[in-house]
């Protein structure tokens, strides 16, 4: 068959884990209605691993847990590794996504304005906001101390899927007997 190593490649390309020669087999032999010999679908495979070696690619086909899967290449590992801990860093906590309505509210606010609207210390929580960029030190309030203020970016808006931050639900938007939930108490 011509794009045989096509057909293979999109099925390592699909499979969430590795594939197996058997899996590709069976697969093959459902769509097709023929039964791919062993040889001709390794032939395939071969292919693929050929094509992709070259410095053109930066994943290649690799033959791991009795199956074949793609993989990134070892030069682009810290790259991806990269990617991976800013995914993981995007999950925000209770306390910060608290914080963070609060100041984009309220803004410009100083970290002892947020402390009392929540009743607790926000200072972890603010230093997570500034390190994932959602939150910017806008300068400095004119009272006693001298406190930072902070306000949102528009990583802020990126981040929440937003235009502006007019956009977001105005507090009288909560306070309207249509969207209370429950019996009213008496």
């Amino acid at each position: 068959m011509q794009y045989l190593a096509q057909h293979v490649e999109a099925l390592i390309f699909a499979a969430p884990s590795p594939i197996s020669l058997e899996e590709l087999q069976d697969v093959l032999t459902e769509n097709f209605g023929v039964r791919f010999a062993q040889k001709v679908v390794l032939e395939a495979v071969d292919q693929l691993v050929t094509r992709y070696d070259s410095d053109a690619h930066s994943f290649e086909v690799v033959e791991v847990a009795g199956g074949y899967q793609f993989m990134s290449k070892g030069a682009y590992h810290e790259t991806i590794g990269t990617h991976l801990r800013m995914q993981s860093k995007k999950k925000l906590s209770r306390s910060a996504l608290e914080s963070l309505s609060i100041i984009a509210y309220k803004q410009p606010v100083t970290k002892s304005e947020l402390e009392k609207i929540r009743g607790v210390s926000c200072d972890y929580a603010v230093q997570k906001l500034l390190e994932k960029e959602l939150v910017t030190i806008l300068g400095r309030a004119d009272s006693v101390g001298k406190p930072l203020l902070y306000g949102v970016t528009d990583r802020f808006l990126d981040y929440f899927g937003i235009k502006s931050l007019s956009d977001l639900p105005q507090p009288k938007d909560f306070s309207v007997p249509d969207s209370e939930i429950g019996e009213p108490v008496e």
